[in-house]
């Protein structure tokens, strides 16, 4: 079975080619991605109709790259698969009709994935697979979440932020603190320089005896911080504040996460999303976790953003398990708000 997979939910196109054989996990066998963070750079963020009309331009080149990279044809394509949620409507109207249109001249059918299932099954694509079921903590720049995933598509979510996200907290701060987008990445490089005890930051929600999350009061603390900092703070007062920042935020998905594996009694966490690639939250969780003989999965580095390769792969473990329907009539739409606990174990789009 062989699954194209395509991913313009925000800022980044992603297409990619997954097979998948007989009860053997799935394998990637190509993927190409194009980012738009330098386009949207000069206005500070993400801005939809340029991101929208980004995608049109970038689809159908990256998806003849992957078909030539597989050295196959399209006709050797089982089925399709577009992130149908969430994500912005219009980027997502550009990947759903690049696949249902696809789909239609070839007379293959046609998948609505959901972004954040691609996120939390795309540690199945890595040299260490997950097994069922464990806790998966979804990190990005909209979610915040901790899930208890007991199959493909058997989702309880245990705990999430009630207001910014973790990914949000990073990307903030980093303007706060004068760093270019993406945010997030450049604070933790600058992070990297700095000692993260000179600041005194709040851990929101730490010991509220819940797996909710919160970070904007962080956000606020962090601008309260830089004001007192000044115009004319030195680079090296900047560093402390993004390593005080990063260090925060961490403790808190550390601490939560840990709290989520003891409330399941599962012993096998799954840590997915653009943040997991953050290099102190990995050695945080694996030292932490280690104590308590707690197996953790990464996507690989590759896989962390959005990308087209955890949608072919959602499609691919669903329609293993014969739970994947079809678009009827290629009529597709897209669900630009779509909780991942709603999502019916028996529907894939």
């Amino acid at each position: 079975m062989n699954v194209l997979g395509v991913e313009s939910s925000c800022d980044e196109t992603g297409v990619a080619w997954v097979a998948a054989h007989g009860d053997e996990p799935p394998r990637l066998l190509a993927q190409a991605l194009h980012s738009q963070a330098a386009m949207h750079r000069d206005f500070g963020g993400v801005v939809p109709e340029l991101a929208s009309r980004d995608h049109i331009r970038r689809v159908l080149p990256l998806v003849r790259q992957v078909v030539a990279d597989v050295g196959q044809t399209l006709h050797d394509l089982d089925a399709i698969a577009y992130t149908r949620g969430p994500g912005l409507a219009g980027a997502l109207l550009v990947g759903a009709a690049c696949a249902s249109g696809l789909a239609a001249a070839l007379q293959r059918p046609v998948y609505g994935v959901h972004h954040l299932e691609g996120h939390l099954l795309s540690p199945f694509l890595s040299h260490d697979p997950p097994q069922f079921p464990f806790v998966a903590l979804l990190v990005s720049g909209g979610h915040t979440q901790l899930m208890r995933v007991d199959e493909v598509g058997r989702y309880t979510l245990l705990g999430e932020s009630i207001d910014d996200a973790a990914g949000e907290a990073f990307d903030k701060s980093a303007k706060v603190l004068g760093l270019p987008y993406p945010g997030g990445p450049a604070l933790s490089r600058l992070a990297d320089f700095g000692d993260d005890t000179v600041f005194k930051l709040p851990r929101p929600l730490l010991h509220s005896g819940d797996l909710e999350f919160s970070f904007a009061g962080l956000k606020t603390a962090v601008a309260t911080q830089a004001r007192k900092l000044g115009p004319n703070v030195c680079e090296q007062d900047r560093a402390h504040l993004a390593a005080a920042t990063q260090a925060a935020i961490v403790e808190v998905l550390v601490h939560k996460s840990l709290a989520a594996l003891a409330a399941t009694g599962l012993s096998r966490l799954v840590v997915a999303g653009g943040v997991s690639a953050n290099s102190r939250l990995r050695e945080q969780l694996d030292a932490r976790c280690a104590a308590r003989r707690v197996r953790v999965h990464y996507p690989e580095l590759a896989l962390c953003g959005d990308n087209g390769a955890m949608i072919a792969l959602a499609a691919a473990m669903r329609l293993q398990r014969g739970i994947a329907t079809p678009t009827h009539g290629y009529a597709f739409d897209v669900a630009p708000r779509w909780p991942l606990d709603q999502l019916a174990p028996a529907a894939a789009g």
